[in-house]
């Protein structure tokens, strides 16, 4: 019997996806051409879906590429002439940081220790700052910005771009897109997917601003720049030859997590954070690597182990069918993370509890 995969990226297959997979080779889906009619509709049905599903408002612009860290990129090219600042507190918002400055931008940060979150009433942004880089969920540590604070940053900076990365989050995270600018995602953690596929959404301030620079001959990216992007879009292309597979079953995946309901799916992601947050408070062998329960993710639980190494106890729970993700970075030898995505069952998450309780 196959393991079941809480591991916070590449995580478990949504249940429907070796389907769906099936059936677009049955279409010949991969060897279609990117300028087909067969690709647009694949394209606008994908589209039409996270828009659905996420509540995107229609003025908002949604395109593909190959990652979410490609959007990091990007988003800088696109949207920035000379300063960012990032809210740091994990290897992926410092990532986000890094790629800042590696494009000649005056890159600026708020950096926190590894478990602790951000406060709206704590930053301070300087005035000449074009774009806030929030990532909502770190996903080395398990650290959550509530969507309160964020509107609160808005409220405080309303000319700042403010991007939010929610690679980790997507689709539990419910947010009013109207108080932010820009959100991606990649699909291989919330939505159950095989990696390869970025989703990028923006407004028209990005679009302004890219023009901004254009304008100003200040480079924007080459294949993948706002314009190349938005001027296939309207047509539901791709300027290159994307990930079609990718584009098919996302279609697919957002349609199936429709029909099952996004309230459903945010209820039963709370009920199985309930059940390791309440582990984490009581088993003597575990601790909250967030301290603050305000800032803990619910799609990436991060629990600190006492008493044996984090990957004993992870060849442990693996012997019971179920592979947990260890700590990131240099907290791999004393944490585990545990996914929380839409694909896992209650089942599952409760069979995970049973075995942590039997260990001592």
């Amino acid at each position: 019997m196959k393991p079941v995969f809480l591991t916070p990226g590449p995580s478990e297959l949504y249940f429907t996806v070796e389907d769906h997979i099936r059936q677009a080779l049955k279409e010949n889906a991969c060897a279609i051409s990117h300028r087909s009619k067969a690709f647009e509709a694949y394209y606008k049905t994908a589209v039409d879906n996270v828009r659905a599903l996420l509540n995107v408002p229609e003025s908002y612009h949604i395109v593909f590429t190959a990652s979410a860290t490609e959007v990091w990129e990007r988003l800088i090219q696109n949207c920035v002439e000379n300063q960012t600042y990032h809210l740091v507190n994990g290897s992926f918002s410092k990532r986000f940081y890094e790629f800042s400055g590696m494009l000649g931008k005056n890159a600026i940060k708020l950096e926190k220790p590894l478990g602790e979150g951000f406060t709206a009433d704590e930053i301070d942004v300087p005035t000449d700052t074009e774009m806030l880089c929030i990532t909502q969920n770190e996903t080395s540590t398990g650290v959550s910005v509530p969507v309160e604070e964020i509107y609160a940053l808005r409220k405080k900076y309303p000319e700042c771009l403010i991007a939010i990365d929610a690679v980790s989050s997507v689709p539990y995270l419910d947010i009013d897109f109207n108080k932010i600018d820009s959100l991606f995602f990649s699909v291989q953690k919330g939505m159950g997917m095989p990696a390869g596929l970025g989703v990028w959404i923006f407004n028209e301030r990005c679009v302004s601003k890219a023009t901004t620079l254009t304008e100003k001959q200040i480079p924007t990216g080459t294949y993948h720049s706002i314009e190349s992007l938005l001027e296939k879009a309207v047509n539901n292309q791709t300027p290159e030859t994307p990930n079609v597979l990718g584009i098919y079953v996302l279609g697919k995946v957002c349609e199936d997590m429709l029909r099952r309901g996004v309230d459903v799916i945010r209820q039963e992601t709370n009920y199985k954070a309930a059940l390791i947050n309440y582990l984490y408070n009581e088993h003597p062998m575990f601790s909250h690597a967030v301290a603050n329960e305000t800032h803990r993710s619910k799609t990436v639980l991060v629990g600190e182990v006492k008493g044996m190494p984090a990957s004993e106890l992870i060849a442990k729970v693996k012997e019971h069918g179920i592979v947990i993700g260890s700590g990131y970075g240099k907290n791999k030898a004393t944490q585990i993370r545990i996914a929380n995505f839409p694909t896992h069952s209650k089942e599952v998450f409760e069979k995970l509890v049973d075995v942590l309780n039997e260990m001592k």
